[in-house]
């Protein structure tokens, strides 16, 4: 059996012009090629596309990740061959992936088997340098920052009280606390320091919600970065570092357009992680495609109860956008490992497995119906060792829930064998209407923000803060921050921030160690449990087995 990349490898791929100028109608002036495969659109073009109407806006998540794996990304993009290949005008649009799990749990994120974007090495790895300068706009103003200390500190910054991290687009826990500035006056003051990941950076949070260049940089300048002596904030913007932090950006805000096996055109653009950011690719990239074709497949990162909940709380909130149709993915090895069944037997027959672990699917599929309101179907990633026996009884289970269910193939068969699942997206679009609603209300106090999200979608009986964490939303509502979404960073293994309770726990408590102001992107990061803004690399990580054949390909790459 060939290897994803493999498969990749030997794709017969357009050229990025002709899919842009064909297929979307872009004019040649307006693609900016990177190599013949992938390309930014110009913002000259992204502006241009204002008066044109919206497609139909379709939102992928899924159950609860386990290590049986659900197959995202992989739905997204067979759902996406499907509808081109029933004859629909759609378009795939993901987000990036992030060199810490490709060199880390998973190798690539680019889909699966005949399921895939292409050129996949490209994507997975250095792409077309999005990640790279957003990590140099973020260092840039913590450089800024300590060089504003050490030269006299004018804006009286207490050193006690800075704000600001630097990233590195790699898991690295030797990272995670570190102290800066030893060896002396002349290299600064030493204070503790640490690094997230990239994907966790509020510029990267920044460039997926701004809609525009001119918010992305009057949004950097809103960044707080440290408070002075009095508590009171300062800004990127009072550093004078949002104008070299934009001009850094100024190709990143542009959208990547690339293709699938099949041809068919996505746009990859920004890449925050879904449990420690807001998970969802950007603004510009979900609105350009909308402009561009009748359907627009797009995900939200890992389960439902993280990516969709803050696509639809944080993403649509902010900018407007509402999805017709949500597409619930899981798979029956997934639901039977959340019943209990050990990770070696899952490709044993397993129904009293797959009957408690289905509290998952549906407390995802109440959440997406009945919190925010909006149409769902499952779609069930087939895997080969699935029985008949088990599909009936998920199937069964299903239509009692009252939610459409179909199996899916597009793994293995590309978009012919997903055209079922396009089919019954198509006609839950046509026949029911989405009126999203919100898990909470922006005049809720941040702290009953975190109490809705928890109990209403988590099932949680309570919200533990510690005295810190408590403190901090008192000082943040007092600063003006109340009116702001929150973002809940926790395990995304669980509804709880216990990643050891699978299933659908119900009556436990979420507990809240630390809370971040990411004044810029315009949220307020509730962080809980154990959970980490830099990962760190596994026992045995992806890298071992990556590596460079002597005719210079690269293998090992998922």
């Amino acid at each position: 059996m060939k290897t994803d990349i493999e498969i990749a490898q030997q794709a017969e791929l357009k050229r990025i012009t002709e899919i842009a100028i064909e297929r979307l109608g872009i004019p040649e002036e307006h693609i900016e090629p990177y190599g013949h495969y992938k390309a930014k659109l110009t913002n000259e073009f992204v502006g241009s596309l204002g008066g044109k109407a919206d497609g139909k806006l379709i939102l992928v998540t899924a159950i609860s990740p386990t290590p049986a794996g659900e197959g995202k990304t992989t739905t997204t993009v067979g759902l996406g061959d499907a509808l081109n290949s029933i004859g629909k005008n759609a378009l795939i649009c993901l987000r990036e992936p992030s060199l810490g799990p490709v060199f880390g749990m998973k190798g690539g994120a680019a889909g699966g088997g005949l399921a895939q974007i292409v050129p996949m090495e490209d994507i997975n790895l250095h792409f077309t340098g999005d990640f790279n300068a957003i990590q140099l706009a973020n260092n840039l103003l913590a450089a800024m920052l300590d060089n504003h200390i050490h030269h006299g500190n004018a804006l009286s910054i207490d050193v006690r009280r800075i704000a600001w991290r630097r990233v590195v687009d790699m898991n690295d826990r030797a990272l995670r606390s570190i102290v800066v500035s030893l060896g002396g006056p002349g290299n600064g003051y030493p204070r503790d320091d640490g690094f997230d990941i990239v994907v966790a950076s509020e510029v990267m949070a920044i460039l997926c919600l701004a809609d525009s260049m001119e918010d992305l940089k009057e949004r950097l300048g809103r960044i707080v970065v440290a408070y002075t002596r009095d508590k009171v904030p300062v800004l990127a913007s009072e550093l004078d570092a949002h104008g070299a932090m934009a001009v850094l950006l100024k190709d990143a805000v542009k959208p990547n357009l690339v293709q699938t096996l099949e041809n068919n055109p996505a746009i990859i653009h920004g890449g925050p992680f879904a449990n420690i950011a807001h998970g969802c690719n950007s603004v510009i990239a979900t609105r350009t495609s909308l402009k561009l074709a009748d359907y627009v497949v797009t995900e939200a990162g890992f389960g439902a109860d993280l990516g969709a909940e803050k696509f639809i709380d944080i993403k649509c909130r902010k900018s407007g956008l509402r999805p017709d149709v949500v597409v619930l993915v899981a798979t029956i090895r997934a639901l039977k490992f959340h019943g209990g069944q050990s990770l070696s037997e899952l490709n044993h027959e397993n129904v009293s497995a797959l009957e408690r672990g289905f509290a998952n699917l549906e407390r995802h599929v109440n959440n997406m119906r009945n919190v925010f309101n909006l149409p769902c179907v499952v779609s069930i990633n087939h895997f080969t060792h699935d029985t008949e026996m088990e599909i009936e009884r998920l199937q069964e289970l299903c239509n009692v829930l009252g939610v459409s269910v179909v199996v899916a193939k597009h793994w293995a068969e590309g978009g012919a064998g997903a055209q079922a699942l396009a089919h019954k997206v198509i006609e839950l679009i046509d026949q029911e209407t989405a009126d999203l609603t919100f898990a909470y209300e922006d005049k809720d106090s941040l702290e009953q923000k975190i109490e809705s999200v928890a109990k209403k979608i988590y099932g949680a009986s309570e919200v533990k803060l510690d005295t810190r964490a408590k403190n901090r939303l008192v000082e943040l509502e007092k600063e003006g921050h109340g009116n702001l979404p929150v973002c809940i960073a926790k395990t995304q293994y669980s509804f709880s921030s216990d990643p050891s309770l699978k299933g659908a726990p119900i009556g436990h408590t979420l507990t809240v160690r630390e809370i971040r102001l990411s004044a810029g992107a315009g949220f307020v990061v509730v962080v809980c449990g154990d959970i980490m803004t830099m990962p760190g690399l596994p026992k045995v990580p992806a890298a071992n087995r990556i590596d460079l054949s002597p005719d210079g390909k690269v293998v090992g790459l998922f």
